[in-house]
């Protein structure tokens, strides 16, 4: 007789989505060029303060993350998520921690004032609100509060703080 039964199974896979979108929501880094909308980013120009140029950006930086190219996703977090963790220890989290190539799509955005926007993602069966904010001319992911707290106890002490919370996927 199996244990591995379908409602197990599901869960698992549910709390391993929440796993990884509370691992995305707490990049941060500091960055030394813009990142964010391609073909603005191309036109050497800013990007679009527009609900579209958001939705754009926050895309950019799921695909990074989920493609696991931490580093690139941490370039587009805002000054305050590149505060609390440096690049290096952001990278060796996600990479101890994280399940890569699980695709984050966005399902809607809007506009929250002139410089904010709420964008909602999905991954796998799990949803959950991202905060954009555009700085220095360009759309950042700025990361939740617990995904702040999480990253100023450093690499070392995040991954094993992630591996006692059973959301650690390595």
């Amino acid at each position: 007789m199996t244990h591995d039964h379908p409602i197990r199974r599901f869960g698992a896979l549910a709390l391993t989505a929440v796993a990884a979108l509370t691992l995305v929501t707490a990049c941060s880094g500091d960055d030394d060029e813009p990142a964010g909308n391609a073909a603005a980013a191309a036109a050497g120009g800013p990007e679009p303060k527009t609900v579209e140029g958001a939705r754009a950006a926050a895309q950019t930086v799921f695909d990074r993350f989920a493609g696991g190219d931490f580093a690139g996703a941490w370039d587009m977090y805002t000054s305050a998520g590149k505060q609390s963790i440096s690049k290096d220890d952001y990278v060796k989290l996600n990479q101890a921690c994280s399940r890569k190539g699980l695709a984050i799509q966005l399902t809607s955005a809007r506009m929250e004032g002139q410089d904010k926007a709420i964008v909602i993602a999905k991954q796998l069966v799990a949803a959950q609100s991202y905060t954009m904010v555009y700085e220095n001319n360009a759309w950042k992911l700025e990361p939740a509060k617990e995904g702040l707290a999480l990253y100023k106890l450093g690499a070392a002490k995040a991954i094993a703080a992630q591996k006692k919370a059973g959301t650690c996927a390595g």
